[in-house]
């Protein structure tokens, strides 16, 4: 037993492992050596070599009898550093603790102490590891007297080579990845960025991967341990945090989950608060569509898409839907009516689904449902197939009934026509299509605002566009990590618009009032189809019907058309109105419209034709509450959010302070200062930390769980959902209209190709015809043609 243990102790000490003062090796140290084949005079230099690196250290970091310290962990820590100047790595050998489970002493020691041992599987293992342990006897003991750990014993010499400085970042004690650079490989990760890029950035960033602190093995072994985690905790409790984290960086974050009747989670929904200040804006006409393949459990992926007054796609809201039942549909409809404080949008356009149809009906009903064009055409493809193939000018006809007519007498009387004219009044789809005509012919709905859209185009591009950011193999975790970047790559798209249109204004190749009212209040991409619909008035016709008082009403033809609008106008109130409801449809004034208002002398867009979501001002007086909250419960959470915040201070000092030699030197000195403090604030927080846990009786238990729950609600996991067929691939299904056209062009390029091997075949039994044979008499009398032409010749009769 160690003098220095009081005998009040001694009798608090539990069970304790006797051993010698000496590191204890399983061989003599010369027979450890000459197993190695070291002889006297190579262990003479690695001691030379450490007595030379000890003349250039500084006294305060070699290790001495005495030293004192306050934590065992400051003991490691100083050690390792003393370590890392000499070039060898350090590992925690054997100690002594009390019954509390605190440390007596404690022995640090060379990471090639000891010898492997004799494995009974080495006979069946072919090759083996390379040997590390050479029964170094380096060691640093350290017992803990009056409550101060001291050194009582310290060995420097080592048997074996030492690291040089250039390659001390491979010493596995000296590797170590800290918070705030998994903060910065979080982010590279969930950016897309590969682990070798991601290390590539940081090691630019410090000047070289040897001041790191660690190695590109290292980040990927911290990946492969954190999705471990993930794996242990499972999607339900991944996607869990990851929405209450959401919630606390984000207030007005809202999600919503659904469960069946085992307590399992079916349907998620969720929306942020920028989300939700967009669909106050322009949450008015949605689009809504659902896509599988973009998770790996190929559930149905849903977006709530709207347009800006930019013209451009955003998001009000996203749903992961077990199915596509009409009940799944009426909890995702209630869900974000309830999130949107009880709004719901004026037209909604959908694809042609019974059960979607059911629950916006039974949810929505003063919503104005729209069925998408696109959708209509790629199932008229699928069953009108031979009509479209046999007459060409189907197509046209078709076109015509979904989009040219403003009164429905004369869509019905177009309608019939084209049944009667290609024989399909029997035709069951195109019965089943009629029914529905007040969802999809625009004679019906152009009444309602839609903003200038008939299709879910925008949901589909939307779709389109995710493949780039989640790949189908990817868990629900990391589905939700890089959708974010779908969103923030989409706003920022907003935000260089909203720059543009306030640094800009467009060129006017006129300036005419009417245009520069416009470039005034319309955005640059509003104000380009405004100013087409200006430009469309100089080739329209307009012939006065008849005057009722104050309401004028016009016969309009649009150049090189054989339909005609009727505009009225009424000169007490300043309005007007065109059959061919553009500004109640789309939100702007149509060509029409502007051919009498130019005959009625107007200069000025009237005051109530002027759609604030088309303005400039779109945005202003939708208010959102923005506050943050400042801590979690998470001090990984809080770390990394005072890293981010010191990480955008600094990085701007850093840029100013490098500006000049002095500002440069100013830096330096202050920030050696700043560190100083630093490191004291965070050595004192230690011991009181340490001193805390001791007075408590505490002991910290490792591999901690943490019971998550939402609102109180068990869950028991994520339901799985059953593979579908083609959900191993992110590969988009083709439509029924684009595999028509492979159809066509498939069988056109056959067709192309039988003609050209007939035309082949023809033009050799011609040639063979035209050729007769040459007797050899005549041919010796005919001249000879140079060598090389008779040799191109001659291969020329070979192909044929």
């Amino acid at each position: 037993m160690d003098d220095d243990i009081s005998t009040t102790t001694k009798n608090q000490l539990c069970r304790r492992l006797e051993f010698a003062e000496e590191v204890p090796s399983i061989e003599p140290l010369d027979k450890q050596i000459s197993k190695q084949d070291k002889g006297p005079s190579e262990i003479d230099s690695y001691t030379n070599y450490v007595t030379s690196i000890h003349a250039n250290l500084s006294d305060e970091i070699i290790p001495r009898i005495g030293m004192e310290f306050d934590t065992e962990g400051d003991v490691y820590d100083f050690y390792n550093k003393y370590a890392k100047e000499v070039g060898f790595s350090t590992r925690k050998s054997k100690g002594h603790k009390d019954l509390h489970g605190y440390w007596l002493n404690r022995v640090y020691c060379c990471s090639c102490q000891g010898i492997r041992k004799k494995d009974k599987r080495d006979d069946d293992v072919k090759c083996h590891r390379p040997e590390t342990r050479f029964g170094c006897l380096a060691v640093l003991k350290v017992s803990r007297i009056n409550g101060k750990f001291q050194v009582t014993k310290f060995i420097a010499d080592h048997n074996h080579a030492l690291a040089s400085p250039s390659k001390r970042m491979f010493l596995r004690s000296q590797r170590k990845i800290n918070l705030a650079q998994v903060v910065e490989l979080e982010i590279a990760d969930r950016s897309g960025l590969a682990p070798k890029e991601s290390v590539g950035f940081l090691a630019r960033k410090v000047g070289g991967i040897e001041n790191l602190g660690f190695i590109p093995e290292d980040y990927s072994n911290y990946l492969h341990t954190r999705r471990t985690k993930e794996i242990k905790v499972g999607d339900t409790g991944g996607v869990l945090e990851y929405l209450q984290n959401m919630q606390h960086d984000d207030p007005n974050f809202s999600f919503a989950i659904q469960v069946d009747l085992d307590d399992f989670i079916t349907n998620i929904f969720w929306t942020d608060g920028r989300m939700k200040l967009d669909y106050e804006s322009f949450g008015d006409v949605v689009c809504f569509d659902t896509t599988y393949r973009k998770n790996k459990e190929g559930r149905p992926f849903a977006l709530f898409v709207g347009v800006n007054h930019h013209k451009q796609s955003v998001i009000f809201g996203a749903a992961l839907l077990y199915d596509e039942t009409c009940n799944t549909f009426i909890w995702l409809f209630e869900s974000f009516s309830k999130v949107m404080s009880g709004k719901k949008p004026v037209t909604i356009l959908t694809d042609q689904d019974a059960a979607m149809a059911k629950a916006l009906a039974s949810q929505w009903p003063e919503t104005y449902h729209r069925l998408c064009v696109w959708h209509m055409y790629q199932n008229a493809a699928k069953h009108l197939s031979d009509v479209f193939e046999r007459f060409s000018s189907f197509t046209k006809d078709f076109s015509s009934c979904v989009y040219d007519y403003d009164e429905e007498e004369d869509f019905l009387i177009a309608w019939d026509q084209m049944l009667a004219k290609y024989n399909l009044e029997n035709n069951s789809w195109l019965q089943k299509q009629f029914e529905l005509r007040e969802k999809w012919a625009l004679v019906y709905g152009r009444q309602a605002f839609c903003a200038d859209m008939s299709t879910t185009q925008r949901s589909e591009s939307m779709n389109n566009q995710i493949k780039m950011y989640i790949g189908y193999n990817y868990d629900l975790l990391r589905f939700f990590h890089h959708f974010e970047r779908l969103l923030a790559d989409r706003r920022y798209e907003e935000l260089k618009a909203d720059f543009k249109n306030n640094q800009s204004k467009p060129s006017l190749p006129y300036p005419v009032e009417v245009l520069k009212h416009a470039a005034d209040v319309y955005t640059l991409t509003v104000f380009k189809d405004f100013s087409k619909e200006i430009w469309l008035t100089w080739d329209c016709e307009m012939h006065i019907i008849e005057t009722i008082g104050t309401v004028t009403s016009y016969k309009v033809i649009p150049s090189g058309k054989n339909r005609h609008h009727i505009v009225t106008f009424d000169s007490s109130s300043s309005t007007i109105n065109c059959s061919c409801k553009k500004f109640e449809f789309a939100g702007i004034l149509c060509s029409h419209a502007w051919k009498v208002l130019s005959f009625q002398n107007f200069k000025r867009i009237p005051n109530q034709y002027i759609l604030k979501r088309w303005t400039k001002e779109a945005k202003i007086g939708a208010t959102i509450n923005s506050s943050m909250s400042t801590r979690s419960n998470d001090p990984k959470v809080d770390v990394g959010s005072r890293y981010k915040t010191l990480l955008r201070w600094y990085s701007h000092l850093a840029a100013r302070a490098a500006m000049s030699e002095q500002s440069f030197d100013i830096a330096m000195s202050d920030g050696e200062k700043t560190l100083s403090k630093v490191e004291m604030t965070l050595k004192q927080l230690s011991i009181e930390e340490s001193f805390n846990m001791c007075s408590e009786n505490k002991i910290p238990q490792a591999d901690e769980t943490e019971k998550i729950e939402n609102n109180d609600k068990k869950v028991n996991g994520v339901k799985c959902k059953p593979r579908r067929k083609g959900d191993g691939s992110s590969i988009r299904p083709k439509g029924a209209l684009e595999k028509a056209t492979r159809k066509r062009n498939r069988r056109g390029e056959q067709s192309r190709k039988s003609v050209r091997e007939k035309d082949k075949i023809i033009d050799s039994d011609v040639l063979n015809s035209c050729v007769q044979p040459i007797s050899p008499h005549i041919q010796a009398q005919m001249p000879q043609a140079p060598t090389s032409q008779r040799e191109n010749l001659e291969e020329k009769q070979k192909n044929i």
